[in-house]
């Protein structure tokens, strides 16, 4: 009679072969997918949020500074531009790195030396 753990012992290298041809499989069809549309509600999302939420954070910070300290010159448009300001110096340099390592991909995968 035979070992049934023989048997496994043997198996295992071809298993294992086995998920790493799909898993290569699967992330070539990854890259090669066009995203879709909720992929590009979500990054229009948080492009968005990046920029609301120093926005929101700047105008909150100027009613404070306005109510506790005030003066002849309104804190809340001051730090309210400024937020806007950082918010979109965020999104941009964000996008720019998304956009670099996008090429970078392609650029690889053309790449057929790579």
């Amino acid at each position: 009679m035979s070992d049934p753990r023989a048997d496994r012992a043997g198996s295992e290298p071809a298993l294992a072969g086995e998920v790493g041809v799909k898993a290569r499989r699967k992330l070539a069809a990854r890259r090669h997918a066009t995203p879709g549309v909720w992929s590009g509600l979500g990054m229009m999302g948080l492009i968005g949020w990046s920029v609301v939420v120093p926005t929101l954070l700047g105008a909150a910070l100027g009613m404070w500074l306005d109510a506790h300290h005030p003066g002849r010159h309104p804190w809340t448009l001051a730090l309210l531009v400024a937020g806007l300001t950082l918010g979109c110096l965020n999104a941009w340099r964000w996008m720019a790195k998304e956009e670099r390592a996008m090429r970078r991909d392609v650029d690889e995968h053309d790449d057929p030396h790579a």
